[in-house]
């Protein structure tokens, strides 16, 4: 899923897809490119290297991919048509700069990560009682 694709449908459909309105996404790629700006160094020979092959809704849209789907890195990049390693890398780049930035997104943040189960610590005491029990019942059926 590409911005071209995404740039011609309805803003509920949009955010249907996205995960965000189309003004919150907006919002977004400028403050991205705003401190873009602020981090490259203006200096000789910044910009070297081939040109980037995607542009900045695209790399937004590559976190909320991320975020929405829960897809890897790999999938993320097949789908962009890079390798694995600049995407890793644009991803974790504009979580920072996103997260640093002081602009008010608006909206409720849930974290729906994994957790393993929290289960009580088998102690000393609880496993002797179980072989014990276990002995006992040996002990009975055997008769």
């Amino acid at each position: 899923m590409k911005w071209n694709t995404l740039k011609k449908l309805h803003p509920e459909q949009f955010k249907r897809l996205v995960g965000v309105p189309p003004a919150t996404f907006e919002k977004m790629v400028a403050e991205s490119k705003r401190i873009s700006q602020l981090q490259t160094k203006k200096g000789k020979g910044t910009k070297r290297g081939p040109k980037e092959k995607l542009n900045w809704r695209d790399k937004v849209l590559m976190l909320l991919m991320n975020y929405r789907e829960y897809r890897t890195f790999a999938h993320i990049a097949v789908s962009h048509n890079i390798s694995e390693a600049p995407c890793c890398r644009i991803i974790t780049t504009l979580e920072k700069w996103l997260i640093k930035s002081d602009v008010k997104w608006g909206g409720v943040v849930v974290d729906v990560s994994e957790h393993p189960i929290e289960r009580p610590k088998k102690t000393a005491e609880v496993l002797f009682r179980e072989k014990e029990e276990a002995f006992s019942k040996k002990s009975v059926s055997n008769r």
